[in-house]
C-alpha cells in the first residue's frame, strides 16, 4: 500500500511554546491511525499542526509525496485534509444542508452520502446548528469533512461527552468511512479500545514526543503495555 502521509521531525506549538518534539510518523493510503495519550501531552496539537492551525518550529509534513507543511489551512484543505476539530466549527447560523452545501467540492462524498449515513440529519437538514444536540452537530462535523472529499480525515475526540447510543452510531459510521469505503483517518480518542478496535496502527504520545508506535492489535493484545502508556486498563 503506498504511503500517504509522513511527517519526520516535527517541532510545533503555538506562539513561542512548543509542544511538539521531533516528532515522527507515517501512515498508508486507506489506512486507520489510533493517536492516544494521556491528556496534556499532544495529540490535539498534532493534529492542529497537520490541519495547519499551529506554529511549526522545523520538521516536515507531506501528503502524497506533495510538500504540506508550507501550505496555510485552507490550501490543506484543498490538498485533502479533512479536520473535525474537538471545537466541532460547524456554522450554527446556518442550516444543516447550508453546513454541507456551502463546503461541499465534487467528489464521491456528497449531501446525500452524509445523509444516508446519518439519518438523524436528514431529519433535521432545515434545522440551524443551534437547535441540533451535541451528538447531532458531532455528525454534521464529520458530514462537513466528508463533502470535501479528503484524501485523509482528522477526527480529534469524536466520541467526547456524547451520550452512549450516539457513540455507538458515530463508531459504526467512522468504521464504515475507514474500513469499508477505505478513506484514510487519524483518530485522537480517550477510549482507547473503541478506536484501537478499528484501527491498523497507533501512537502513543507523551509530553510531545512518540513513545510508542506499533499496530493497534498489539496494544489490544497487551493490556498490561496499555496501562503503562496510558494509566488506563481494558
Amino acid at each position: 500500500m503506498a504511503e500517504l502521509l509522513k511527517v519526520d521531525n516535527l517541532s510545533a506549538g503555538y506562539g513561542e511554546a512548543v509542544v511538539l518534539n521531533g516528532v515522527s510518523l507515517s501512515l498508508d493510503e486507506g489506512a486507520t491511525l489510533a493517536l492516544l495519550g494521556r491528556n496534556g501531552t499532544g495529540k490535539t496539537t498534532l493534529i492542529n499542526t497537520l490541519a495547519g492551525a499551529t506554529r511549526q518550529h522545523g520538521g516536515t509534513i507531506s501528503l502524497g509525496g506533495a510538500v504540506l507543511h508550507k501550505l496555510p489551512a485552507h490550501r490543506r484543505a484543498e490538498a485533502g485534509i479533512g479536520w473535525v476539530p474537538q471545537e466541532r466549527n460547524i456554522f450554527k447560523s446556518l442550516t444543516v444542508h447550508e453546513n454541507l452545501t456551502a463546503v461541499a467540492r465534487p467528489g464521491k462524498w456528497s449531501p446525500d452520502g452524509v445523509y444516508a449515513m446519518f439519518p438523524r440529519l436528514a431529519e433535521r437538514k432545515t434545522n440551524l446548528g443551534t437547535q441540533l444536540s451535541g451528538g447531532e452537530q458531532q455528525m454534521l462535523a464529520v458530514g462537513r469533512a466528508l463533502v470535501l472529499n479528503p484524501r485523509l480525515l482528522l477526527l480529534d475526540e469524536p466520541l467526547e461527552g456524547l451520550a452512549p447510543i450516539i457513540v455507538e452510531e458515530l463508531l459504526r459510521a467512522i468504521r464504515r468511512i475507514t474500513r469499508e469505503e477505505g478513506l484514510a483517518a487519524i483518530i485522537v480518542e480517550q477510549h482507547p479500545q473503541a478506536i484501537l478496535a478499528i484501527s491498523d496502527r497507533a501512537v502513543v504520545l507523551d509530553r510531545g514526543t512518540v513513545v510508542h508506535s506499533g499496530t493497534a492489535q498489539e496494544l489490544r493484545d497487551q493490556p498490561a503495555v496499555l496501562d503503562r502508556l496510558l494509566g488506563v486498563g481494558r
